[in-house]
């Protein structure tokens, strides 16, 4: 069976030694970038490796041209991959300790923005994982490298050019996937403006997990998603976030309902603000 969206704890436990599944920890804190290190050198999944979002799944900031995060380049994204151990017949599994917001689902999109679309995220992350009382392993690993062959999916990302044109455009659907105070622009301690792009929506990505941390039901997510698209395409929904990371949450909860694939504005509100000609509400 091949993993496109979510797997299981249940599942994944059963895949621990095989070796044609790769597992990623992708912890990560705003407040601390060393945090997700040292907890996945502590404990982490048997067999894991480990992927830093500032490091290996972001790319150089450029003051006033790029948002926080912006995409590597692929040919050191991929350089990664191959370290990891992944190659196009590998399944990858990736996690993190935030419902998968941080960074999970920040590679699952970027494996599928390359054309590898055996990878999915584990439904509950490292917390359901430790309350399962499951197996855990303490230092650094390694894999044997692999060659990974790139086939970019261009039409998965928008820039903020398309942005302008789109967000005026009523078969588009703009969401903005951080919390609604910030979408309204209370409490913005992040981005050093506060508000969101004219014609957007709010689109907690929060709002996928329920109280343990795990994806709401299809049923449940399927009604949110209806909501929020109002009769728009999935394929015409773009979805963005401070910058870049957290709507791939929402991507995936799309996509793990069978609505389709949405679109990602990678350099998020933090790249929109960098130019003071664009709008803000």
């Amino acid at each position: 069976m091949i993993y496109k969206t979510l797997i299981s704890a249940q599942d994944l436990i059963e895949h621990l030694n095989d070796p044609d599944w790769v597992i990623v920890d992708c912890r990560f804190s705003l407040e601390d970038s060393d945090h997700g290190r040292k907890a996945y050198l502590e404990a982490h999944i048997p067999g894991a490796v480990y992927a830093h979002l500032n490091d290996q799944l972001s790319g150089e900031i450029v003051p006033g041209r790029t948002g926080r995060h912006p995409l590597p380049e692929i040919s050191s994204f991929v350089s990664n991959l191959n370290n990891w151990g992944i190659d196009d017949s590998v399944q990858v599994i990736t996690y993190d300790d935030a419902g998968g917001a941080l960074a999970a689902a920040r590679l699952w999109w970027m494996l599928r923005w390359l054309g590898h679309n055996k990878v999915a995220v584990l439904d509950g992350g490292w917390s359901h994982w430790v309350k399962l009382d499951y197996p855990t392993r303490t230092g650094n690993e390694h894999r044997k490298p692999r060659l990974f062959s790139p086939n970019p999916q261009t039409d998965l990302l928008v820039t903020s050019e398309a942005i302008e044109r789109m967000r005026q455009q009523p078969d588009y659907r703009l969401l903005d996937s951080r919390t609604s105070e910030r979408f309204r622009g209370e409490n913005e301690t992040i981005d050093p403006v506060a508000g969101h792009i004219p014609g957007a929506i709010s689109a907690p990505y929060l709002d996928n997990l329920d109280n343990t941390g795990q994806f709401h039901s299809p049923n449940t997510l399927k009604k949110r998603f209806e909501k929020l698209l109002a009769g728009v395409t999935p394929e015409r929904a773009i979805f963005y976030c401070g910058s870049g990371v957290t709507a791939a949450h929402n991507l995936l909860a799309q996509l793990h309902i069978g609505m389709g694939e949405g679109k990602l504005y990678a350099g998020s509100w933090s790249e929109w603000i960098t130019d003071p000609k664009r709008p803000v509400d």
